[in-house]
């Protein structure tokens, strides 16, 4: 049976209130926290977006819970081994209770140092390409690597944790999917589907954790709960690769039209009916994940922890 997590949204949220959602989470039962990795949010409604290393570190001081980053791009807008050292660091002031989610990015974040934003194809390379260098970095030995993306000379980080960092690799289709299988320590995806679960495991995955998240609005008035992320989060519900390739929040906003009220409504998790929430994560549970992390949309932050506290983890399998 899964565990449930919390997944703090830097998109929406400034570095306090993270901090404080964190605390509310571990109050509330939940037993892990998620952070996404950002340089820009999706859109300017969202309207934060604190560097999610520093939120890391006061996370560590402030709750007990364990912290993965989900996603950290490790490819283009920062170096791999300069995301080792973070990550590296973040292990060792949590005492071990950090894993690095890492994925093949989106244009939105790193294009912004002007490289060229490469195919799907060359960013999975580079991502493998990368994780092979932090990997020889976690082990705290000198590191010199002239690889087909990247070059290292003589890096060596001085401060690493008693284990390797574990680094979970997200996949939202075959070619990424395979990827996790080959090199990951586990398997982040964002959707209950079985059929990519098994196509984890049977790739090489074996027994390792596959990992993954949604959003909800808890809110006891549900229309409103509706255009609260028809507001904010209408991004999650555009088709295709729009969400990797597209360069800025107002290329985003532009396509808004395309998303209506009325689909958030038959397809989003909105308001306070319990059931609602608990077969919104019950449906990963039955897919065969082994965590499950779950974001509140909006202002009502302590509204939502009450309700899960009380109404929904009681309720779900494995709690």
């Amino acid at each position: 049976m899964p565990e449930y997590g919390y997944f703090l949204s830097c998109e929406e949220h400034g570095p306090a209130d993270l901090v404080e959602q964190a605390r509310m989470a571990e109050q509330a039962g939940f037993r892990s926290l998620w952070i996404s990795d950002h340089y820009h949010p999706w859109h300017d409604a969202q309207g934060e977006s604190p560097f999610v290393w520093s939120v890391i570190g006061a996370l560590s001081q402030a709750v007990s819970l364990p912290i993965e980053t989900a996603v950290t791009c490790p490819t283009v807008r920062v170096h791999p081994a300069v995301v080792a050292q973070a990550a590296a660091t973040s292990a060792v002031m949590t005492n071990g209770r950090f894993r690095l989610g890492v994925g093949s990015g989106e244009a939105l974040n790193e294009h912004i140092l002007g490289h060229t934003w490469p195919p799907a194809d060359v960013r999975l390379e580079m991502l493998e390409e990368a994780i092979h260098v932090m990997r020889r970095l976690f082990t705290g030995e000198e590191v010199t690597h002239h690889g087909t993306h990247y070059t290292v000379e003589n890096a060596r980080l001085y401060t690493v944790p008693d284990e390797p960092v574990p680094i979970d690799v997200s996949g939202f289709g075959p070619k990424a999917t395979a990827l996790a299988s080959r090199v990951g320590d586990g398997y982040i995806t964002m959707m209950p589907e079985a059929d990519m679960v098994r196509r984890f495991r049977d790739g090489g995955g074996g027994g390792k954790p596959v990992i993954g998240g949604t959003k909800v609005c808890y809110g006891t008035d549900r229309d409103e709960a509706v255009r609260t992320v028809h507001r904010l989060w209408f991004n999650e519900y555009l088709p295709g690769e729009m969400g990797q390739v597209l360069p800025s929040p107002r290329h985003f906003e532009q396509l808004q039209p395309l998303v209506t009220e009325e689909m958030i409504a038959e397809r989003g998790v909105c308001g306070d009916d319990v059931d609602e929430h608990v077969a919104a994560l019950t449906a990963f549970a039955d897919a065969g994940f082994d965590t499950v992390y779950v974001n509140q949309i909006g202002p009502d932050q302590r509204g939502f922890f009450d309700f899960y506290r009380t109404k929904v983890l009681p309720q779900l399998p494995g709690n």
